[in-house]
């Protein structure tokens, strides 16, 4: 014969079992939530930056989806869109906020007086007033600051060692990132004007620009090119590699990255250590670490790449005094 057991009996029954569920979900702890602001994509990045700013976090011992959550945003190149995606983040009361590129870091600072940010930027973080010192930086930011912007005017001396006949030299920049383009327009023009040269500074702020500005520098029959330092160029790697080759304009470049995707030179300091002290300064804050108390990472080891078959392919022999001083030679 049936036996009608009423819902309070059959939980006391099972021990509260029923319950249990509702219980567990209630007892599970909440994950720290760290904002991401990206100046260019998920897939310009994932594999670069973001892949090196993870090994970082997880030498912490946090783990994407695992013990800590990350919350994107992307300004997919376009910078003046970076103010509100920090916001946004801000808004939604992140525990760390990471402001990852040079253009990324005065908008994140703008945002936030409480959330703790790490940043990384190819300036000096002193001069553009991101922290008051490196050692004690203050506030609510740290960072890295990597060497990439100013050892811009060694670049362009190794260029003019490389093309020693070229008298009129190009510098790339994207004038959305002012910070960083004037800069470097400032500094390379002191050099040119030292070595007697002709500085013609050209603007590029997405891709399609990237090729006007090639046609221009052929137009104008610039005989060697500059890149600046900025996310942008970095997310047009292949591009600008293949109109350096196509025009045949030797050109150099602030990161690694270009070489071994063909480009022919590279001089500074490396991209994927700079995301992955990155990582490594949030995973120590959210654990507690204060922003304050911990100093701006400048990275000291700089870089000279070259890739031979490039050079080969435009026509250049390398100088001698060059591929002695080089560290990595691409064959």
């Amino acid at each position: 014969m049936p036996v009608n057991i009423g819902r309070r009996e059959l939980i006391a029954a099972l021990g509260g079992a029923a319950a249990w569920p509702l219980g567990a979900r209630a007892q599970q702890p909440t994950l720290p939530v760290v904002g991401y602001l990206g100046a260019s994509s998920f897939e310009a990045s994932a594999g670069r930056s973001l892949l090196w700013f993870k090994k970082g976090l997880g030498e912490i011992g946090y783990v994407e989806d695992r013990n800590v959550r990350i919350e994107y945003r992307w300004a997919d190149d376009e910078y003046e869109r970076l103010p509100s995606l920090a916001m946004e983040l801000v808004h939604r009361r992140v525990a760390v906020l990471v402001a990852g590129g040079s253009p990324v870091a005065l908008p994140a600072k703008a945002a936030t007086s409480d959330i703790p940010v790490v940043f990384v930027i190819g300036l000096d973080p002193v001069e553009i007033g991101l922290v008051s010192s490196l050692n004690h930086p203050g506030g609510n930011l740290t960072g890295v600051a990597y060497l990439n912007a100013e050892v811009a005017p060694k670049r362009l001396e190794l260029l003019h060692e490389l093309v020693p006949t070229a008298r009129s030299i190009a510098l790339l920049v994207n004038t959305a990132n002012p910070a960083a383009a004037g800069a470097e327009a400032k500094q390379l023009q002191a050099v040119a004007d030292a070595l007697g040269l002709h500085l013609l500074v050209v603007n590029s702020s997405n891709a399609l620009q990237i090729e006007d500005a090639f046609a221009a520098l052929v137009q104008d029959r610039v005989e060697a090119l500059q890149v600046g330092v900025d996310p942008l160029f970095g997310n047009h790697i292949n591009q600008l590699v293949a109109l350096a080759t196509r025009r045949k304009i030797p050109t150099i470049y602030a990161w690694r990255e270009f070489t071994v995707a063909g480009g022919l030179v590279s001089y500074g300091s490396s991209i994927p250590d700079a995301f992955h002290q990155v990582g490594v300064y949030t995973g120590q804050i959210l654990k507690g670490a204060k922003p304050a108390d911990l100093p701006v990472q400048r990275p000291t080891k700089l870089r000279l790449v070259l890739n031979l078959k490039a050079a080969k392919a435009i026509g250049l022999n390398v100088p001698a005094t060059v591929f002695a001083r080089a560290d990595e030679v691409i064959e």
